[in-house]
This record gives structure tokens, sequence and C-alpha cells, in this order.
């Protein structure tokens, strides 16, 4: 796996990315305290609000920056996305009201919103090979888990010795960082010319990503999955300050571990995956991940119970969020031509985020007001909706050479004589200008 690190470029890119989320990592449990220290025992439904806040940015602007963004040079898109961001950040240490914590998390993540489908769309131009692509998502997948394992860790050593408001200085260090990397290398820019097709308009642009998006068997599926580890996800991130603080009357170091127990579970995975993933095709593994994540949330009325029940439970949970989550940039890449791409990703970005603007604000209601026992039965019963629809929508075998025929397109067409046929004929299919629906395919 880490062979690919020998290329300079996705080298930087990779500790760019590993940085900016250590930083990010340490804002996630400082926010979490800070949540905490205004509101007590309500912090579940304040923390669940400001994450809702972050996924309606995502939600409304991934897309309408990818359409503003996708023909300028990344290199510099992405430094000051970055710059922005650790200023931002710069500004958390200095909260005192609930609301200024909801303004500043909605402009951090406006950034982000841009930020990471542009840094996720390059990473298929650097290692255009499908075997060290694997891998390079793999190791993706481990950055974020350092923000879930090696962040919290960080965070309960230096809160040892410091306040907690220090911890926001980690996240603009981070930011800076992680700009520095990215000037660092010469980025593939954005496919302009002949190879980039028309010129399109900006509600085109903006739209595109999502009609490839939804019109995609495999990318439908992908969106139901993406609501199972979002209703597992949010039980974790919203609830564990209160369930390891209200409900065992524990510290601030035992909510790290807490959720150093998830990450370290998804770091396993991780791990894992790319030997797993060159045995098994995509959908039975992440099909299998979102099962592990509905049974284990159903599993957390028992954990309740004892601390170390919780560990365990979360470190299952992370198991299952990485196995369902990891392979999905294979799935993106397979369904759309490199121009598209950026779009593609956006879309998956902002649909991803969409089934986590749904659950984070239900995980920390519930749990608020219901209780924690009604809260992971709710959740697990959304997972398993999710699961269901995957099953259901994402088809066996996975099939993308199917036979198909072009009404509209007259005899002689370049696309018709391309594929040696005037009438039916096969290829690899993905949506674009000619192909604007997915052709019916029966499994024989």
């Amino acid at each position: 796996m880490l062979a690919i690190l020998r290329n300079r470029t996705y080298r930087h890119l990779f500790a760019a990315q590993v940085i900016a989320l250590l930083g990010t990592g340490l804002m996630t449990v400082a926010l979490g305290l800070l949540a905490y220290d205004l509101a007590g025992a309500d912090a579940g439904a304040v923390l669940g609000t400001a994450l809702a806040i972050k996924m309606v940015a995502y939600v409304g602007l991934a897309p309408v920056a990818q359409a503003f963004t996708d023909r300028l040079p990344r290199r510099p898109l992405l430094v000051g996305l970055d710059l922005i961001r650790g200023a931002v950040a710069l500004g958390l240490p200095f909260v005192s009201e609930i609301w200024q914590i909801y303004l500043l998390i909605f402009v951090l993540q406006a950034a982000s919103a841009a930020f990471t489908p542009t840094f996720q769309a390059t990473i298929p131009d650097i290692l255009p090979d499908e075997n060290d692509y694997t891998r390079a998502l793999s190791l993706s997948r481990l950055a974020y888990d350092l923000e879930s394992l090696v962040s919290p860790m960080l965070a309960a050593a230096l809160l040892s010795i410091i306040s907690f408001h220090s911890l926001f200085a980690g996240t603009v260090v981070g930011f800076l960082v992680s700009a520095a990397l990215v000037l660092s290398v010469r980025l593939p820019g954005p496919q302009v010319g002949p190879q980039s097709g028309p010129r399109r308009g900006v509600w085109d642009r903006t739209t595109r990503g999502m009609r490839i998006y939804l019109a995609t068997p495999r990318l439908r599926g992908l969106l139901a999955i993406n609501l199972a580890v979002a209703a597992a996800g949010s039980m974790v991130i919203v609830n564990t300050v209160v369930l390891v603080k209200a409900g065992f009357g524990l510290a601030e170091p035992q909510v790290a571990l807490a959720l150093a127990a998830f990450g370290a579970g998804s770091m396993i995975a991780a791990l894992a995956l790319p030997s797993v993933l060159d045995r098994l095709s995509d959908r039975p593994v992440m099909l299998a991940g979102a099962a592990v994540l509905v049974i284990g949330t159903a599993a957390g009325v028992a954990a309740m119970g004892s601390y170390a029940a919780l560990l365990a439970l979360w470190l299952v949970l992370g198991l299952g969020y990485s196995t369902a989550q990891t392979p999905s940039g294979r799935l993106l890449r397979r369904s759309a031509h490199a121009p598209d791409r950026p779009a593609v990703f956006a879309a998956q970005f902002a649909l991803s985020h969409a089934c986590w603007l749904i659950c984070y604000p239900l995980a920390g209601y519930l749990g608020a007001t219901a209780g924690m026992g009604p809260a992971f039965m709710a959740m697990s019963l959304i997972g398993a909706a999710g699961l269901g629809l995957a099953w259901r929508l994402w088809p066996q075998g996975d099939p993308d050479d199917i036979g198909h025929d072009h009404a509209g397109l007259p005899a002689g067409h370049p696309h018709l004589v391309a594929h040696g046929a005037n009438g039916r004929h096969h290829h690899p299919l993905v949506i674009d200008d000619l192909h604007r629906q997915w052709p019916v395919w029966r499994a024989s």
C-alpha cells in the first residue's frame, strides 16, 4: 500500500490531508467540549445543530462551488481555501455564545464544501492506475481515521496541561501546513480544451454531477449506503460526549478515548480493505459494512451499561464505517468520464452530507429528549432502511457493458462507427451527453 507514496505529488497531498485532518480532529474534540461548557447536558442537541449547519453548507454549496471552480487552477484554489479555513478556526477559541458557534461553523464548512471535492477529484488524475487508486483510497480512509484516533489521543494528552480552548490552535496550524504542502507540488489542471467537451452554462455545470449520479444504479445504491453510514456515525459523533460525561460521569480524556476506539476500528478495516477488494467486488463488501453498522447501532442499547462495552461497540462501528465507505471513490471513478469527475465527486459530497444533515440533528434531539436507548433504535431503523434500499437499487454483478442503441443518432455518427454498429451495440457505459439514461439490464 505504501508504495504509492513514491509518487511525490501524491505523497505531498497525502501529508497535507493527514495534517489538516489532525487539526480538524482537535477541533472536533474541542467543539464538543465547548458545546458542553456552554449548554451542559444539552450539548448533544447543540452539537447536533452545529453539525447540521455544517451539512447545510456542504449540501447547498458543494455543487455550486464546483460549477464555478471547475476550470480554475487547482493549486491556488486549494491553498486559498486552506487559508480561509485557518482564519475562521482562529476565531473559535473566542466563542462565548452558542450562535457564534453556528456562524463560524457555517463559514468554515462553506470553504470545505469547495475544497474537499476538488481535492478528491485530483487524486485519480495523479494515480490513473486502478490498483494504485484503490490503495490511495485506503490511505485516504486511514487519514480520516487519524481524525478519530490520533487526534483524540493527542487531545487527551494536551488536555492534561492546557484548556480545551487552546486545542483550536492545532486546527489553525493544520490548515497552514496543509496549504504549504499543496503549494510545494504541481497539480494536474482541470480538463479544458477538446477533451473537456463543450463549454457549459452555470446551471448545467451545477446540476450535471447530480444528474450523472442519480441516473447511475451503483451510485443510487451508494447514496442508500451513505444513509446507513450517517445513521450510525451520527450516534458516535453527536452523543459520545453526552454518553461518557453525563451517562457514565467520566471526564474529558475518556471522551477522547471513546472517539479513538471508533477511529481504531475504522483504521483496522482500512488496512485490510485493499487485499479484500483484490478478491471481492465493491458491492458485497460495502453492503456487509452497512449491515455491521445497522446491527451495531441496535446493540447500543445494551452498551449503555458500561464504559468498556461502549468502547467495544465503538470499535465495531468503526470497522463497519470504514468498510461501507472506503470503496466509494472506486464507484465514482468508474461512473464518469474524467472531465465529469469533479462534478460527480461534488454530487457525492453533497448527497452524502444530506444524509448526515438528516441524522445529525435527529440523533442529538432524540438523545436529549427521548433518551439514548430510543435514539439508538431509531438510528438503527434508519440504517436498515438504507441497507435495504442499497440492496434493491444496486444490481448484483454491477454491469456496465450493456447492450443499447441510440435512436436519435444518424447512421455514420462517430460514436456508432467507433463501436462497430449503427444499431444496438455494447461498450463500458457511463452517463454522458450520448447516454442520458441507464439501459434496462436483466440478469441472465
